[in-house]
């Protein structure tokens, strides 16, 4: 498991003029195919974080494996890529010990749906205060070419040659019945509306995901750009409220000619994981509590950990 820190000069020096887009560009270019989906992901959330006023040291990225799973080392902020599956158990833990961080955990839907699936569930019915984004492709990318629990059924891959015979997990509903107090839909060829849904699921207490289509321009030849950009629909054109659970369930199981995309549900002002923990009611944030062991113990142990 890497972890990439800020400079303590970063932090301690306050620019000030506001902070551009490229001032989130990471040391590490990104290493996506030509035309991945990610691309657009990646330039949204730093364009997101600029509108919002966030500063890098003010941000923990956390993933898990995958293509999408690299993007801490491309975006400036601290940053941990962790366990395939894992990135929201690690993420739960970094949120709950310091408040003062914005967390955002960035994976596919093959970490975060099929591996991560059990993390998903109960960082969900915890409502933990994050923001989860998923470069949902369809498709395992960096094993090149596997069936993923959101690909469609009937579709061919290397695992499956004559057609997979398993039906698609559904995300939006998933996470809507499991708790989650934020679920979002977008498609990175919309990167002026994926900015818009990250900035309120950061603006948002509670646990947010915005499931993203992002295409696999290598290996999923069936869910491409073209795929969507002639069926996707934005539910606030049709002024849909998201505080209708029901309705909401019934737009995201719509697949076909028209697939929806936007703020399908939001349950504001429910507790979080942060309030009902009885712990964090004496001192604030774990993180800036005097330790219960001498400096030396500290280094000795800092040191083994990196």
């Amino acid at each position: 498991m890497s972890v990439e820190t800020v400079p303590r000069e970063a932090v301690e020096e306050k620019p000030a003029t506001p902070l551009k887009a490229k001032d989130f560009k990471g040391k590490v270019d990104p290493d996506w195919c030509p035309g991945c989906g990610d691309f657009g992901v990646l330039s949204s959330l730093q364009r997101a974080c600029v509108n919002l006023g966030l500063r890098p040291h003010e941000i923990l990225t956390i993933s898990g494996i995958g293509c999408s799973s690299n993007f801490p080392g491309f975006f400036n902020s601290y940053g941990m890529h962790t366990l395939h599956g894992r990135a929201l158990a690690v993420a739960t833990g970094a949120q709950m010990a310091n408040h003062e961080l914005t967390v955002f955990v960035t994976g596919g839907d093959g970490d975060g749906y099929g591996i991560g699936g059990n993390h998903f569930t109960h960082t969900a019915r915890r409502n933990v205060d994050l923001t989860y984004i998923v470069m949902d492709n369809q498709i395992y990318g960096l094993t090149t070419g596997q069936v993923s629990p959101t690909s469609s059924i009937e579709m061919k891959t290397k695992s499956t040659p004559f057609g997979s015979v398993e039906s698609p997990i559904n995300p939006i509903t998933a996470a809507i019945m499991n708790g989650a107090t934020f679920v979002a839909r977008a498609f990175s060829g919309d990167a002026r509306h994926l900015t818009g849904l990250i900035e309120q699921a950061v603006r948002h207490r509670g646990f947010a995901l915005i499931d993203v289509f992002s295409p696999c321009v290598t290996f999923n030849k069936d869910n491409d750009y073209p795929f969507f950009k002639q069926r996707v629909k934005k539910l606030e054109d049709e002024g849909h409220d998201p505080s209708d659970w029901k309705t909401a369930c019934e737009k995201a199981m719509i697949w076909g000619d028209e697939i929806y995309t936007g703020l399908f549900f939001q349950k504001p002002d429910t507790p979080t994981l942060g309030d009902r923990e009885p712990v964090l009611d004496e001192g604030g944030s774990m993180a800036g509590r005097e330790l219960g062991i001498t400096p030396g113990q500290s280094d000795r142990i800092i040191k083994r950990m990196m």
